[in-house]
């Protein structure tokens, strides 16, 4: 256990990641103490939460422990009775799919389920749902085709974890990261839709964007934004639309009343995407 521990220290460093985890897999006894049945708790944390620093992006290890199985083991993790298992197992998965390939995402998704997602979303851990929220995001990240292959197989499950976050009584930090999650399907191409034809996530992004907490109405900004870019195919009838129901009134009205600098430069980026009608 004192090796374990050891380790776990260590994986703290970003040099020791990049060289001496790699040159002597370290990550195979991990993934065994996680693979076996017979693992006391104690150890099955620490391998995890070691296995989680081992999964960033700049780790030269990712790819092994990806191929010796880690969706699996991780996912399997999210389903612990332990809280601080469940939070290291979608922990780890947010760290694999940061910048990872789309046959990655898919295999996170395909191994996680959407039900249980939605466990992860109703988990009376903040950080746990968090985390999923992270993991959401990264899976609706990179690139225009991800966003929109992964919009098109669970398009419906990720705008209802949208939905239900927003109208939960979660923390507003909590619900800015599911505004965020909006804004990357937000930048997709064919995903833009999915916003765009729900009348009810149209109200609430016009909600959010007049709300007291700036960084709630920034999210919501930035969503608006990705729906309107000016070089994206059909952005003049979605502004035609958005102007319809009033956004760019709030948008121009954002821009005279805000104090917060990010805010008023995210509207102000937002207004310059306007083509004439």
């Amino acid at each position: 256990m004192a090796a374990i521990r050891c380790l776990h220290s260590l994986s703290r460093s970003v040099q020791l990641l990049r060289t001496t985890f790699q040159d002597y897999v370290v990550w195979e006894p991990l993934m065994k103490i996680l693979s076996s049945p017979s693992s006391k708790m104690e150890g099955v944390l620490l391998a995890s939460s070691t296995l989680c620093n081992m999964l960033l992006d700049f780790s030269p290890s990712k790819e092994s422990i990806l191929d010796s199985g880690a969706v699996d083991v991780l996912c399997e993790l999210t389903q612990r009775p332990d809280p601080a298992l469940r939070l290291n197992g979608v922990w780890g998965l947010m760290n694999l799919s940061f910048n990872s390939e789309q046959r990655i995402k898919s295999q996170i998704m395909t191994s996680l389920g959407t039900d249980q997602v939605f466990r992860l979303l109703s988990d009376t851990e903040m950080q746990v749902v968090m985390k999923t929220l992270g993991l959401l995001r990264n899976l609706l990240s990179n690139d225009k085709s991800h966003i929109d292959q992964m919009t098109n197989q669970y398009g419906k499950q990720l705008m209802q974890a949208v939905v239900f976050i927003l109208e939960s009584e979660n923390s507003q930090e909590v619900k800015e990261q599911a505004l965020c999650m909006l804004a990357n399907i937000a930048d997709g191409e064919a995903s833009k839709k999915l916003i765009m034809d729900n009348e009810d996530m149209m109200k609430k992004l016009k909600s959010y964007m007049q709300h007291f907490n700036p960084n709630l109405q920034t999210a919501a900004v930035v969503c608006i934004q990705n729906l309107i870019w000016r070089e994206d195919e059909g952005s003049l009838d979605r502004q035609a639309k958005l102007k319809e129901i009033g956004v760019f009134n709030i948008l121009k009205q954002l821009l005279v009343a805000t104090e917060d600098c990010v805010l008023s430069e995210k509207v102000r980026v937002a207004l310059q995407q306007e083509k004439p009608m």
